[in-house]
């Protein structure tokens, strides 16, 4: 097999606090529920699940000097993924809650740490220039630090011949920002993939049916590939070189739908990065997605099922 060059994922690496009650929280009140603590952050998430999926990969971050900081990136380590990290002294590493309701559904507050003040200078400019592929997340554009840095990283990155992914992030952030301010933003970032969920993508395109959003998306980023995550409904993609294609949904139940959207876009690009048939990679991509979020938590314990999800589609050397 051929060495490539990793997959670099820059942004946040956070503590995760996972919760799903028993019943509905009330004021005042106390229920019983599932919690679990983990490392998390999307971008780290995708770090996770493109090595998983087979992908060398490569997380560059800031965090806390800090005992989360540490057991998150124990965590990263433990997945065999790279790390380029910044350690802080006057933030410390970001936490995360999210809440999961009943349907599987999530809520996330987001506590803003360290991996909010990334600074251009503090940039590890090595693995940037040796990347294969960089994946941004939108956390790392709504302000700035650690916007600058970012856009830096981008630069750097294209400049040196990798390709680069945005996932858009969040649709609240997007209309808390300004929706012509974002896209102000990600106008000027040559993107060749872009991943956003239905909602982002209706926030960013102002239209409420995904073809029609699809459609105005490859009018705004003609030489992206756009892949539009549509949770049970699968995937709706398209792009220069790829004519629209729907990819079907697993029938896997839903339990907990935190992560999943990283973990299809781990999976997806390291599918694409390997051959670069954007179906194929779909394909791979929906059944990584099916299986997280049959599943508590953004990156379980891989297990038999995961490894037979992935082993038809032989990317790389797939992480055991």
């Amino acid at each position: 097999m051929t060495e490539h060059k990793p997959l670099v994922s820059l942004g946040d690496l956070a503590w995760d606090v996972l919760a799903k009650p028993d019943t509905m929280l009330l004021p005042g009140g106390d229920t019983t529920g599932r919690l679990e603590l983990s490392g998390g952050g999307s971008a780290a998430n995708v770090a996770v699940w493109a090595r998983r999926a087979g992908c060398r990969a490569t997380f560059v971050g800031k965090i806390g000097r800090d005992r989360f900081g540490e057991l998150a990136t124990l965590g990263l380590h433990g997945e065999d993924v790279g790390t380029a990290l910044i350690l802080s002294d006057a933030h410390p590493t970001g936490v995360i809650l999210a809440l999961i309701d009943r349907r599987g559904q999530r809520a996330m507050l987001t506590g803003q740490g360290a991996d909010w003040e990334l600074l251009p200078q503090e940039l590890p400019q090595e693995v940037l220039r040796g990347a294969r592929h960089l994946h941004l997340t939108a956390w790392s554009l709504f302000r700035d630090p650690p916007r600058a840095a970012a856009l830096e990283a981008a630069r750097l990155a294209k400049a040196a011949g990798a390709t680069l992914s945005l996932d858009p992030g969040s649709f609240q952030m997007i209309q808390q920002m300004g929706r012509e301010t974002f896209l102000g933003i990600v106008d000027d970032v040559p993107f060749d993939v872009i991943f956003p969920n239905d909602d982002e993508a209706r926030a960013m395109s102002g239209e409420a049916e995904p073809g029609r959003a699809l459609d105005w998306l490859r009018d705004r980023y003609p030489h992206a590939l756009v892949v539009l995550k549509l949770d049970e409904h699968g995937a709706l993609l398209e792009g220069p070189t790829q004519p629209r294609t729907h990819i079907p949904a697993t029938r896997d139940p839903l339990i907990d739908a935190t992560g999943a959207g990283d973990a299809f876009g781990g999976a997806f690009l390291a599918g694409w990065l390997e051959h670069g048939d954007a179906a194929h990679a779909g394909r791979l991509a929906v059944q990584v997605g099916g299986w997280v979020v049959s599943r508590f938590g953004a990156r379980p314990p891989a297990d038999a099922d995961l490894h037979a999800r992935l082993a038809p589609f032989q990317v790389g050397e797939v992480s055991a």
